[in-house]
């Protein structure tokens, strides 16, 4: 991570830490959420964790169908919380970014604390 970064994620720290977010930024973090309220969502993230797999891969370590896991899948993505690489007639699914594993791992070490 560069300076720049560095610079930005310390603002937004501070703003969280000294102002109430609007109502569209709270609206927003509770549809993330929400979306991490699911457990075959979690399931399919934690498939996800360190690796791009394909639907049909997902729903055999899932063990649901790709229909489910598909529907799954769109709503990962309108979350921002998974990428879509498409390779000839297949899609590959991966996290969005290290802010996904991060919330995971933060999560992870809590509730095993």
């Amino acid at each position: 991570m560069n300076c720049e970064n560095c610079m930005f994620n310390t603002r937004i720290v501070d703003k969280l830490k000294n102002e109430t977010p609007s109502q569209k930024v709270l609206d927003e973090l509770t549809g993330v959420f929400k979306v991490f309220g699911d457990v075959t969502r979690i399931k399919i993230l934690w498939n996800l964790f360190d690796k791009e797999i394909c639907v049909a891969e997902i729903a055999e370590k899932t063990q649901m169908s790709q229909s489910a896991i598909s529907h799954q899948l769109r709503v990962l993505k309108e979350a921002r919380l998974i990428k879509a690489r498409r390779d000839g007639k297949n899609t590959f699914y991966s996290l969005d970014d290290e802010h996904v594993k991060r919330i995971i791992e933060q999560v992870m070490i809590h509730i095993n604390e």
